[in-house]
């Protein structure tokens, strides 16, 4: 199979929720979310509406997946050539 062929696993919003607010965090609008890519997720908590909470997970998908599309995490570990 080619590498043109080979299709990137994106993250993508798995979920959002209501939920309780973290420990000693003010408030009674807080959403969790799920953001997920393959057998990887990432869980946050935010306060906020649905919509605003959303789009905050949305926006941290499309910035991990420009990060990928560069070439990886300035956190991982360094390709070997």
């Amino acid at each position: 199979m080619q590498q043109n062929e080979t299709k990137k696993l994106k993250f993508h919003v798995m979920s959002v929720e209501k939920t309780t607010p973290p420990e000693g965090m003010p408030g009674d609008n807080w959403h969790c979310y799920v953001i997920g890519q393959g057998s990887s997720r990432i869980e946050g908590k935010k306060p906020g509406t649905l919509k605003t909470v959303t789009e905050h997970a949305e926006t941290v998908a499309e910035d991990l997946n420009l990060r990928m599309d560069r070439g990886g995490s300035t956190y991982a570990p360094r390709k070997k050539v």
